[in-house]
């Protein structure tokens, strides 16, 4: 191994390059492998007479494909069917829609979640796996690592060197398998020889194979070897983002195709180009910062990706910001840390004042260039929109010290607004004000709301206020605002306004006292009976005026008023039990006008709390019964008494039979208590229908009777029906009830006499 300046290979950094050559066991061939000192990676590795770059650039905006091409497994000892390993990250840049996936180990699948899942249990891994990602517009390919196999890929440079091995790798000491490296985006033409495998024991009838993914397996056809050579070809450019690396297996065989030596592992490394552009996350970042912050203060982060290879320049990414707008009051406000991509502020704290600057807003251009920001890097762009915010750092002024306000006395609502003036940012809660009456307001009479629409003050009576009692008040008021003020901020004395509120007379209507005016009188009152006095007054103590008087509402039409005096006497008749009074109350409501200009009035209500006078005479219910002819309970029913005076005008009630002579010798009437009676047949009846008279007197002083006819219907009852009569009713004279028990002896002389007939 010697080292040596590059003659064929265009360096952009002071890399190393290294030529190895190795005649061990009838093997010749150099080999070239640049190397990056700092990470100690291999960039390319090509044979010496064949190397070529290409400085191809990659795509802006949505690159379809696998965004993540490079994925690794750890294995365990088996991979259980079902269970989902890695989920890969796939892009069409056009909704994935019918993308379809193929992996090289049949025993995997990739599902609708772009999971790779085992298909079955999986026992025995390859080393590395492909997953071929198609779709109308994208076409691309990952690579998953095995890792924690027994047989690790080889992809270091220590490995891929041979460093603390013999190189090149052999298998059994009969194949020579050197490690083979193909740069990406070689150009045509192809097949290109990458490297030879040497067989020591082949005799003349064994032919080189190659097998694995990248020859017989998907991606298929990839490389080559020569049968009777071993010498491996690539067929076609490769893309280093798609797949970085290929394992494959290289035997021996007979003619019949008998294995003869191997399998033993191939490894082809993919060394990456810079054709990838820096790509940020998002086209457009925004943030903010607090005016007044510190020069430093960290303000966003702006991150771009590079597909290209993490271990190399390819990928290491500066950024810059190369347009700030506007540029005042300096170009340079921000900085942005070239490897992170912080941005932070440059400018002093004084200067960064919201209301100084000539905007809140700035618009900061951000390039991100990858080979550690050299002059033959590629870049990507985005904006960073940058808000400066407030802070409460401006105490609210009123724009006068002095608000003038006229309101009737009697009136409720708004009286004035009164204006601030608040440099900070509209809308927030450093501008927001809360206004307070802290002076001349002892009776809490003022309320004050803020109006979110123009954040004016909106003084408002709560309270009606009274001429005659307080013409003038002053009232001071305070402005703050939602959030607290900075420390070194304070409310000075325009934060407080004077306003001064004039009440103004008008003409009140006269006040009634009490209201309502309660009183008790006896229905049934003579006609013309006093009944109340009416008492208004009114409110304009300061002028003189006369009150008249007026019915408004009398319900029932009982009342009358004296227009002068004020005096109500009765028109009609007081009747508790009329539909006008409700709970034993009658309501009336009389008017009272001034002779003011113009004229007001007021209204107040007299109640009259009615007592009862026994004049409703008692009634009985319910008012018929039935029963049967033949029964054998001669109990008819239970009837009540009913009145609608009050106590002791009512209950308790006496109920008997009416003044006719012989009715005690069929029906009887017994008292069951205060309210109720109970009504008996002595004997049977024949099917008619029957009136009795019952008379039934309340324990009113003096009492009230009343007599009626209470229905009795004697009806035929078969199986648990009643036949009744529909014609007239017999009245309980006494023909009938003499003629009745007639009939009653006589039926019992019969049955006697045909008794005696028949013992004889």
């Amino acid at each position: 191994m010697f080292l040596c300046p590059s003659t064929s290979i265009h360096l952009l950094q002071p890399y190393v390059a290294l030529f190895w050559n190795d005649e061990d066991e009838g093997f010749r061939g150099n080999l070239l492998y640049i190397v990056n000192p700092s990470s100690c990676r291999v960039l390319s590795g090509v044979s010496a007479q064949e190397t070529e770059c290409s400085e191809d650039g990659g795509h802006e905006g949505c690159a379809p494909g696998f965004q993540v091409k490079h994925y690794q497994v750890a294995f365990s000892g088996a991979f259980q069917k079902g269970q989902a390993l890695i989920q890969v990250e796939f892009d069409d840049c056009a909704g994935n829609e019918d993308v379809t996936f193929e992996v090289s180990d049949p025993g995997f699948y990739v599902d609708e979640d772009l999971n790779l899942v085992p298909q079955r249990d999986v026992l025995h891994s390859r080393p590395v796996l492909f997953i071929h990602g198609l779709s109308a517009h994208a076409d691309d390919m990952a690579q998953v690592e095995v890792t924690g196999l027994t047989l690790q890929s080889t992809h270091t440079l220590r490995d891929i060197l041979g460093v603390g091995q013999t190189l090149p790798f052999r298998s059994k000491r009969s194949l020579l398998i050197p490690p083979m490296i193909v740069t990406e985006n070689q150009r045509a033409p192809f097949p290109r020889k990458i490297g030879r495998v040497i067989s020591t024991e082949r005799s003349g009838n064994h032919i080189f194979r190659l097998t694995g993914p990248g020859a017989d397996q998907y991606p298929k056809g990839l490389f080559t070897i020569d049968i009777d050579t071993g010498d491996v070809s690539v067929s076609r450019s490769l893309d280093r983002e798609a797949i970085e690396s290929y394992q494959l297996e290289v035997s021996t065989t007979d003619l019949a195709g008998n294995l003869a030596e191997g399998p033993a592992i191939l490894v082809i490394t993919v060394i990456d180009q810079n054709d990838n552009r820096p790509i940020f996350k998002e086209r457009r970042y925004t943030g903010e910062v607090l005016e007044g912050s510190p020069k430093g203060t960290t303000v966003m982060t702006m991150s771009a990706l590079d597909a290209d290879d993490p271990g190399t320049d390819n990928a290491a990414l500066r950024y810059n910001i190369v347009r700030q707008s506007p540029d005042k009051p300096s170009p340079n406000m921000f900085y942005i840390d070239a490897e992170r991509g912080d941005i932070v502020t440059v400018i002093s704290h004084k200067l960064l004042d919201r209301e100084t600057l000539p905007t809140t807003t700035y618009e900061l251009e951000i390039v991100a260039k990858d080979m550690a920001g050299s002059e033959v890097g590629l870049t990507g762009t985005a904006t960073a929109t940058i808000t400066i915010t407030d802070k409460n750092d401006h105490a609210p002024e009123f724009t006068h010290p002095l608000f003038e306000a006229y309101v009737d006395e009697g009136s409720t609502g708004v009286v004035v607004n009164l204006t601030v003036d608040d440099r900070d940012d509209p809308d927030t809660g450093a501008w927001r004000a809360i206004y307070s009456i802290i002076n001349g307001d002892p009776t809490l009479s003022f309320d004050i709301q803020t109006n979110p629409d123009n954040n004016e003050g909106m003084l408002s009576v709560a309270k009606p206020l009274d001429y005659e009692a307080t013409a003038f008040h002053t009232l001071l008021i305070k402005v703050e605002n939602e959030d607290a003020l900075v420390p070194d901020v304070g409310y000075g004395p325009s934060s407080t306004a004077t306003v001064h509120v004039t009440v103004l007379d008008i003409n009140e209507g006269p006040v009634f006292f009490p209201d309502p005016l309660m009183v008790t009188r006896m229905e049934n009152i003579p006609l013309g009976s006093f009944v109340a006095s009416l008492n208004a007054t009114d409110p304009d103590i300061l002028q003189i005026q006369s009150i008249r008087y007026a019915v408004l509402r009398d319900p029932a039409g009982w009342l009358s008023v004296s227009p002068v005096t004020g005096t109500v006497n009765t028109s009609a008749s007081l009747d508790r039990e009329s539909p006008y009074v409700h709970d034993n109350k009658y309501t009336a409501v009389f008017i009272a006008t001034d002779n003011g200009s113009p004229p007001a009035t007021g209204t107040g209500s007299l109640v009259i709390h009615l007592e009862d006078y026994n004049d409703n005479a008692p009634f009985v219910v319910p008012s018929v019964a039935q029963v049967c002819e033949d029964a054998h309970d001669r109990n008819v029913v239970i009837v009540g008494g009913r009145d609608m005076d009050l106590p002791p005008n009512a209950a308790p009630f006496k109920i008997e039979l009416g003044k006719q002579l012989g009715l005690d010798k069929t029906w009887k009437v017994t008292r069951v208590n205060s309210t109720h009676s109970q009504i008996m047949l002595l004997h049977t009846l024949k099917k008619a229908n029957y009136q009795l008279p019952l008379l039934i007197t309340d324990s009113g002083v003096p009492p009230l009777s009343n007599n009626t006819e209470f229905k009795v219907q004697v009806c035929v009852c078969k199986k648990n029906k009643m036949h009744c009569s529909s014609g007239h009713s017999h009245h309980a004279s006494l023909l009938v009830l003499l003629a009745t028990l007639l009939l009653a002896l006589l039926c019992k002389y019969h049955q006697n006499h045909s008794t005696e007939y028949m013992r004889s």
